[in-house]
């Protein structure tokens, strides 16, 4: 399965203050104008201009606007549902305009049951004014990390705290990834000793290639505990963009899980 597009990993060169945004239904890109607005929602054009939860009727019809003004683009919620943000901020109908910062911004929707809708954000910033001018260099990218059907799966599922941008994430425990997993995948055999297996095996792989993180018990300063390196796996994999939040779409089959 290749990698999910995301805004995550960078945008097209455009000029700053520049809006794009993607949801998996579609994504657009829009110009810094003083006073263009922006509408996303359940419904259709000329409604909305970028559908997302168009199968929820949790969502509403026009959930949220993205507006241009002051030098910034600002962010409503217009719908009945929150919309959620990095490190937990919530957005209610009543809650006041918020600019969004330059460089990536996911939102997610509340939708039915455990949903969650991502909404993906991009403001393109300045180039580097520095001495040296490196507008025609070529973006160096991220480095990441391949993994296979499985593995992404597994990560995905240990690590939706991380890829819903929740504060202070951490992973989900074996035996409720294995609750989890068992429903979306009921032929994957997946159960606690096949998870331990298969995490080991991607920890020891890539301790071998430079990773940000340790991977491996030190064991001249003791045994720390699995969970520690399960943190530091998940999180170097979503700074690196090897995870990303579309990769959130492998569980959809879990929509109703409870």
């Amino acid at each position: 399965m290749p990698l999910s597009a995301s805004l995550a990993r960078g945008v097209a060169p455009a000029a700053p203050g520049t809006l794009h945004a993607r949801t998996v239904t579609g994504e657009l890109s829009a110009p810094p104008r003083p006073g263009l607005t922006l509408r996303f929602g359940r419904g259709e054009e000329p409604d909305v201009d970028l559908g997302v939860g168009v199968d929820d009727q949790w969502v509403s019809r026009r959930h949220g606007e993205l507006t241009y003004r002051q030098g910034m683009w600002w962010l409503r919620n217009t719908g009945q549902q929150l919309v959620r943000l990095p490190r937990g901020r919530m957005m209610h109908l009543t809650t006041e305009p918020m600019p969004l910062d330059t460089g990536y911004t996911p939102l997610f929707v509340k939708g039915s049951g455990y949903r969650e809708h991502l909404v993906e954000l991009y403001v393109s910033g300045h180039d580097d004014q520095g001495p040296v001018s490196r507008r025609r260099a070529e973006t160096v990218r991220p480095e990441t990390w391949a993994l296979d059907d499985d593995e992404r799966l597994l990560l995905v599922v240990l690590g939706q705290r991380y890829l819903l941008y929740e504060e202070d994430p951490r992973p989900l425990t074996y035996a409720v990834a294995a609750r989890q997993l068992a429903y979306i995948r009921p032929d994957g055999h997946w159960n606690e000793r096949r998870i331990e297996y298969r995490v080991e095996a991607v920890r020891r792989r890539l301790d071998r290639t430079g990773f940000r993180y340790p991977l491996m018990h030190d064991k001249s300063q003791g045994r720390p505990g699995d969970n520690g390196l399960l943190h530091n796996l998940i999180k170097g994999l979503v700074e690196s963009t090897t995870l990303v939040p579309p990769d959130l779409e492998l569980m959809e089959d879990d929509s109703d899980w409870p």
